[in-house]
């Protein structure tokens, strides 16, 4: 009997031992901070909605200050080292209570503290950099837009067929005009398909550059025959034009930042009719200098060129650009400045 009750003392002592042990672990917190976050909106928030952080659909996290047990946060530790903790957290305007249109104020820390990885894990948030952010919320409305194709350097294809014509998609309420219109890319192996036979393909519509939004449904697209005459070209040596307004003729010069890459080369893609057209242009490309340029404060100006493909057989889908549109960086000099090395060759309006 006296063996029993001192087992029994025994086992007591040992469970109190391990409960102090935990319970003086738990007791102890420690903090511990994580670099190089990234907090991004969440996929599947009300596709009525486009939500930003100013502009932008994720925003980096500096640093976020994580207390836990010394335990939780040795877990953590180890699964950073291991590469199974995710850098990336995900924001649902919802959730925070901010799916009105405007803009809303977000305590940084109150939104890490409730996600489910923090609550998951037994870890407190205790402070994050940036502190607050800007989110943009606009609600957007459902319509009928018109599909157009382009290939992967945003040149228009002219489709044989688009099927539906036209699809259901979220846009801005205020958008109008040619801003109204899905867009589907296809790249050099599907537009080769399409030639053939229909391919079918989701199209979107941009929000922003770099912002996009699938419609409700794909197209069957094809892409006529008479394509495949088209070759590609590499225009050496381009001829470049200044179209300048009156009111800035005879008084300002055009300094040409980067001219090794305005009148480098252009790829294109033309018959070969097409082609010797381009070449006898007498400008090849043009860059448009307005009256708001002049305006302008910046100490560098940047533009597009405009490819000034031969009209006829742009009309006939014969010539195309084959690469991303080129920007002109340039700077304009008054006459009465100190002369600088400018190139000379104008096109009149």
């Amino acid at each position: 009997m006296t063996g029993r009750l001192s087992f029994r003392k025994i086992f007591a002592t040992i469970a109190l031992t391990i409960l102090i042990w935990v319970w003086a672990d738990m007791a102890q917190q420690v903090e511990f901070t994580v670099s190089n976050l990234k907090l991004t909106v969440a996929k599947s928030i009300n596709p009525g909605l486009w939500v930003t952080f100013s502009g932008q659909p994720s925003v980096t996290i500096d640093k976020m200050v994580i207390k836990g047990s010394v335990r939780k946060i040795a877990d953590l530790r180890q699964r950073i080292n291991e590469g199974k903790f995710s850098r990336e957290f995900y924001f649902d305007p919802e959730r925070e209570k901010m799916a009105s249109p405007g803009d809303h104020i977000l305590n940084l820390v109150d939104s890490l503290k409730n996600q489910d990885r923090m609550t998951q894990f037994g870890l407190t948030v205790e402070s994050a950099d940036p502190n607050t952010l800007t989110v943009n919320v606009v609600d957007l409305q459902k319509r009928q837009v018109a599909v157009r194709c382009f290939d992967e350097g945003q040149n228009p294809l002219k489709a044989a067929s688009i099927e539906p014509a036209q699809v259901e998609a979220y846009i801005p309420i205020e958008r109008e005009g040619t801003a109204l219109e899905a867009k589907v890319v296809l790249n050099k192996r599907e537009i080769e398909q399409a030639r053939l036979t229909s391919i079918e393909k989701t199209p979107y519509v941009e929000l922003a550059p770099g912002q996009v939004r699938e419609a409700s449904s794909a197209v069957k697209i094809t892409l006529p025959v008479e394509q495949q005459r088209l070759q590609e070209y590499l225009i050496t040596n381009v001829r470049l034009g200044f179209s300048l307004s009156a009111n800035l003729q005879g008084k300002y010069k055009v300094e040409l930042v980067n001219p090794e890459a305005v009148m480098g080369t252009v790829a294109i893609r033309a018959t070969p009719e097409a082609k010797r057209a381009y070449d006898s242009m007498r400008y090849q490309v043009i860059l448009e200098i307005d009256d708001s340029d002049r305006d302008n404060k910046s100490e560098e100006l940047r533009k597009d060129l405009i490819y000034n493909f031969p009209p006829e057989f742009v009309r006939r889908d014969e010539i195309m650009l084959n690469q991303t549109p080129v920007q002109a960086r340039f700077k304009l000099q008054p006459l009465n400045s100190a002369p600088a090395e400018t190139i000379s060759p104008q096109v009149e309006k």
